[in-house]
């Protein structure tokens, strides 16, 4: 900063009674002078990308202060938001530079390191060098940090309203909720390849309508972000267009939320035609509204998490071409659940008991099929493993030895979760209704997690949209190997259509079966008893028409 510039600044500001800044080059030139008002400057908007990593912007902050204050909370955001070589900030004394504050980046908390103040002409800091310095030390920084996730470094962020804590119950309830909600994104992001480095959780009157969070935690947020090497900010909730424009304006992050990562993932694991259509379809329904926002907001969802998938090459095309293609995978998407009805309707005709495994995603449906049939579906835990479903045969254990057992047709079906995104359950419709068919369902529980009753209650929701709350129904709470002592006994107590038991042992499975085949045996004997007027046997017992 030459005397001469310093002078400048001051004199401008003195006149015009506002802090009055210049954005400098590395090669010295003046890129921008900007005028805020008595307290701060609105820097422009340098572009869409982020400096490179361990490299600044080139471009640091030279500005007056009117109140003889040092460098202020929004300096220090700015310095590390937009990733500046360094922010300086003159104190005005009689008209001219008094003394001079400033900061710069470095890596670690707090994320950068304030110097002064100063005379003018008592600082004696080589500036090429100093920046030379930082940068070699933040890309040493950036090799030596063990990166896990293939997309990166994301902060979780829950935004809560207060009003629904106002009795110590209902707070109880609430922080419940939260930490269950989080601990499914937290998996969600997991399955999506990002590693969660952090978690801000903040409870608000209301929710802001333009930021969600308060402008200051969303500041605090930017300076986190720097710290962790964070370049995503995943919120547990939807955001709306205008949400996420504000959001990412200011923050210069990449702003996800919980839709956009469930898509993501069904981008990532749609394997058959008819998942990868459906998984399209969802994103262009998603996107639309979206398509007004500046091209700076959306160039950050294209390529890795939230800009992937069969609609990745599509999401900045115009709306109308939006439109028809929207129309154009909807009537695709009919034909193919045509298909699938026809197929059902073909396996009907087998006389073939059908049975669909459901509930909530990861609760460990794809390992019992493998354990139940004898199949090798790809099982992982993770969310959303299945995204197709899969049929296999299987045979009953028989009544009497030496007898064949009666066969069957598993089901495996795409896992439930609270809150799907509407566009992505109409697109899957089709796919859930592979259960709409069936003879019996298996409801699997994680016995284990915390969230098991909200499990429940989600999943019995499902089944109510798709018209299946009195289809025959067996649950059967999964991982009893990891259960405490005791607690699969009261799971199951005094209840016949309840099983406990572990799919990846296969002697667990012996009386899930057996209830298999009874749960059909009754209810094909009350189809048949409604159709004719002689009596018949089951369990030993006679039915009278």
């Amino acid at each position: 900063m030459t005397r001469e510039l310093a002078q400048s600044l001051c004199e401008a500001s003195q006149e015009t009674g506002r802090q009055v800044g210049a954005l400098v080059h590395r090669s010295g030139q003046v890129d921008y002078v900007v005028v805020g008002d008595a307290g701060r400057l609105n820097l422009p908007d340098f572009g869409r990308l982020r400096a490179a990593e361990g490299r600044f912007r080139g471009l640091r902050l030279l500005h007056t202060h009117l109140r003889n204050e040092p460098l202020s909370r929004d300096d220090l955001v700015d310095l590390v938001r937009l990733r500046l070589d360094l922010v300086a900030a003159i104190q005005l004394s009689d008209g001219g530079p008094g003394q001079v504050s400033w900061a710069y980046n470095v890596p670690g908390a707090p994320g950068y390191r304030e110097e002064g103040p100063l005379r003018l002409e008592r600082i004696d800091v080589d500036f090429g060098e100093l920046v030379a310095g930082l940068e070699t030390e933040f890309a040493r920084h950036a090799r030596t940090r063990d990166v896990a996730a293939k997309d990166g470094r994301a902060i979780l962020v829950h935004v809560g309203e207060k009003q629904a804590q106002s009795t110590p119950k209902l707070r109880f309830a609430a922080v419940h909720d939260t930490e269950a909600s989080l601990r499914e994104l937290g998996e969600l992001a997991r399955t999506a390849g990002v590693e969660v480095v952090d978690t801000v959780v903040q409870h608000r009157d209301r929710i802001d309508p333009k930021y969600v969070l308060g402008r200051g935690k969303l500041d605090d947020l930017v300076v986190r972000a720097m710290q962790l090497d964070a370049e995503t900010l995943i919120f547990d909730r939807e955001l709306s267009a205008g949400q996420i424009a504000s959001i990412a304006t200011i923050t210069d992050l990449k702003i996800i939320d919980r839709t956009q990562l469930i898509l993501d993932i069904f981008a990532q694991r749609a394997e058959s035609r008819d998942g990868k259509l459906q998984v399209e379809l969802a994103q262009l329904k998603y996107t639309l509204p979206r398509l007004g926002l500046r091209d700076d907001a959306l160039s950050r969802l294209t390529g890795g998490i939230g800009g992937r998938g069969p609609g990745e090459t599509k999401l900045e095309i115009g709306k109308r071409r939006a439109k028809e293609r929207v129309h154009h995978l909807e009537q695709q998407v009919k034909g193919l659940a045509k298909q699938r009805r026809e197929r059902r309707r073909k396996r009907g005709k087998s006389d073939m008991p059908v049975v669909a495994i459901v509930g909530y995603t990861n609760a460990g449906k794809s390992t019992l099929l493998n354990t139940l049939t004898g199949a090798s579906v790809l099982a992982e835990n993770k969310l959303f493993a299945t995204l197709d479903t899969r049929s296999r045969k299987t045979r009953l254990p028989a009544e009497v030895e030496g007898e064949l057992g009666r066969e069957i047709v598993l089901v495996d079906t795409v896992g439930f979760i609270r809150n799907l995104p509407e566009d992505l359950f109409a697109a899957f419709r089709a796919t859930f209704e592979e259960a709409v068919d069936a003879d019996l369902l298996l409801q699997v529980v994680d016995a284990t997690d915390p969230a098991m009753e909200e499990h429940l209650r989600t999943t019995d929701a499902v089944l109510e949209e798709l018209g299946l709350t009195d289809r025959p129904r067996i649950v059967v709470y999964n991982k009893a190997d990891l259960l405490p002592s005791g607690d699969a006994e009261r799971l199951v107590l005094g209840r016949r259509e309840r099983f406990v038991l572990s799919a990846i042992d296969r002697a667990t499975t012996r009386k899930l079966l057996s209830g298999i085949d009874r749960a059909l045996t009754e209810e094909h004997a009350i189809a048949l008893v409604e159709h004719e007027d002689a009596p018949f046997m089951v369990d030993g017992a006679l039915i009278a028409p």
